[in-house]
This record gives structure tokens, C-alpha cells and sequence, in this order.
């Protein structure tokens, strides 16, 4: 059911005629005909019947509007939610991949969803990157600096990156790749000096992880997923000179936004706290 033809029930009822509601919805006469035989028609329903030039609800029309009238109702609450909530109001998505989301987003999103009950937050993970001309989200986190684009950008920071080895193995550990579409970022440039075959190769860092954590495979990950690892002894962890740089992407039309600020400077503190740890 259509919320605007749902209006068009209790106006004709509120006023009696067809020219009545057509002058307190602002919309012309015949379309309140127009509409209204369409909601009889999609009911099985006879809404009003014409007595002394007034349309006059019949026993089904009242059970429908009484229902209209709930739904009303509810509109006006959600109009007024705005009034009651301290601070910017909205709904934000944002696209990261599995690992940052995980690591590095939601550990601080409670503090944050908090202090600002008017937000909510939708979190969007995938490791392939949202069409963001087609607003599949409100603001994006990439690893690797998109080469163009209707959107603003702008630098978070850059992640420490690490390369984990076994201390020691029996035989030769596994090296572990990303695929051959990262080429580019500088883990791959690393491992690439290593002339060995790749023998696990995956887009996920906690496939990497868990197999570096068995001390059996060597590999590179970023410094939000191995805090644990550089405590284990039975690893060598060298810091790689190169860092992998950090960038937000924040839809045009929401860059003046109250609720879209306040997400960006949160998202911010996220990589600054976590660059500080």
C-alpha cells in the first residue's frame, strides 16, 4: 500500500468529496478519483458510497482507516524522534573491509554510538570495494588510493606493516601471499624480494595470521591484526620500512552533513588511537 494514496482515504472521509480532499491534499480532483478506485481495486473493498452529494465511509472503509490512522500515528512520532535525541541524528553506512571493521572500528563504535544516541551506524564489509557512484554507501575506508572519482578524499593515516617468520622450523616455512590483483601494495613489494613460491595466497589477513600463528609460515600483515604476534618468541617480526597508506572517501552531498562530521572525526580517532598503541 502506497502511504500517499492511504491519505487520500481519510481525507475524503475528513471532507465529504472528492473536490474537498483534492483541495486539502493540493492534487487535483481526478487524481483523488483516480487513486482511490485503485485502492478499492487492490482490496477487494468498496470504500464510500455517495448519499445527498457526500462520500460516505462505509463499515470496511472504517475498519481500513483505522489502521491509516495508526499509521499516521506513527509518522508524526517519527518526525518528532529528532526532538528527543541529543546531537546530530541519521544513519551512516560505511564500507572497510572484514579486518578493519573488526579490528579496528568496532572495538570503539559502543563509546562512540554512546555518546551519540541519534546515529546509527551500518557497517558494510566486503574485501571488494563498493560502487560508491551508485551510493551503495555513505563513506569508505581504502587501502589503496582510488585513482578517481565523483567523492571526497582525504588521507587517514598509514598502517605499520610487519614481516613474520618462524624462529625456528623443521624444513623450509610456507610463505604467504596476497593476490596477484594487490600487486601493488607494498607487501607484496616486500615478499616479492623473498624469490619464493608463494604457497598460501589469499585476500583474507586473518587466514595469514592463523597460519603465522602456527609457526609454520612466514608472511606480512598490517599492525591492526598481529598485536599478539609480536609478543610470541617463536616468531621474528621485522617492520617494514614502507607503510600502507589509510584513505577516507565521503560521499559530495554528505561532506557538510552534522551526523557525517561527526562519523568522519570518529573514524579519525579510530587510526590515530590505534597508531598511538
Amino acid at each position: 500500500m502506497n502511504w500517499d494514496d492511504l491519505r487520500i482515504i481519510a481525507a475524503v472521509r475528513d471532507e465529504g468529496t472528492y473536490a474537498g480532499a483534492s483541495a486539502r491534499l493540493r492534487i487535483d480532483e481526478t487524481t483523488v478519483g483516480r487513486r482511490l478506485s485503485r485502492i478499492e481495486r487492490a482490496l477487494g473493498l468498496r470504500l464510500f458510497e455517495a448519499a445527498d452529494g457526500v462520500r460516505r465511509p462505509t463499515r470496511s472503509c472504517e475498519a481500513v482507516l483505522a489502521h491509516v490512522e495508526a499509521m499516521a500515528a506513527h509518522a508524526a512520532e517519527i518526525g518528532r524522534l529528532s526532538e528527543s535525541l541529543e546531537g546530530p541524528v541519521g544513519r551512516l553506512r560505511i564500507a572497510s573491509t572484514n579486518t578493519v571493521a573488526e579490528e579496528v572500528l568496532s572495538p570503539r563504535a559502543s563509546d562512540f554510538l554512546r555518546a551519540n544516541p541519534g546515529l546509527t551506524l551500518q557497517f558494510l564489509t566486503s574485501s571488494e570495494n563498493v560502487k560508491f557512484s551508485r551510493w551503495e554507501a555513505d563513506l569508505a575506508i581504502r587501502l589503496r588510493k582510488p585513482d578517481k572519482g565523483d567523492f571526497a578524499i582525504s588521507k587517514l593515516g598509514d598502517i605499520r606493516i610487519y614481516y613474520f617468520e618462524p624462529d625456528t622450523t623443521e624444513g623450509e616455512s610456507m610463505l604467504c601471499a596476497y593476490p596477484d590483483e594487490l600487486g601493488a601494495i607494498p607487501e607484496m613489494q616486500f615478499l616479492r624480494t623473498k624469490n619464493a613460491r608463494a604457497r598460501c595466497v589469499t585476500d583474507n589477513v586473518r587466514v595469514i595470521r592463523n597460519l603465522i600463528r602456527a609457526h609454520q609460515a612466514a608472511g606480512v600483515l598490517p599492525e591492526y591484526v598481529c598485536a599478539d604476534l609480536l609478543g610470541d618468541r617463536r616468531l621474528s617480526a621485522t617492520l617494514l620500512p614502507k607503510r600502507r597508506d589509510v584513505w577516507l572517501l565521503v560521499q559530495n552531498h554528505l561532506k557538510r552533513d552534522p551526523a557525517t562530521r561527526v562519523t568522519i572525526d570518529w573514524v579519525r580517532a579510530c587510526f590515530q588511537e590505534m597508531s598511538r598503541s
